[in-house]
């Protein structure tokens, strides 16, 4: 991880759910992504800021 790259506050998993099933999020910190099982999406975490956009999240394989 480099010196200017933040790092996600994993607190903030208590308070985000995922935008398309309204389900609990994994946090993934080697990918920096949220991923919600139940939509089949990861959310990118970028600044240490989760993006919660089903526009700029990934479909998992």
């Amino acid at each position: 991880m480099s010196g200017s790259e933040q790092v996600f506050d994993r607190r903030m998993l208590e308070a985000l759910i995922c935008p398309r099933s309204h389900t609990v999020l994994q946090y993934d910190a080697q990918a920096q992504e949220l991923i919600s099982t139940a939509a089949n999406l990861a959310y990118p975490i970028r600044n240490g800021i989760p993006v919660m956009l089903t526009d700029e999240a990934r479909v998992l394989d």
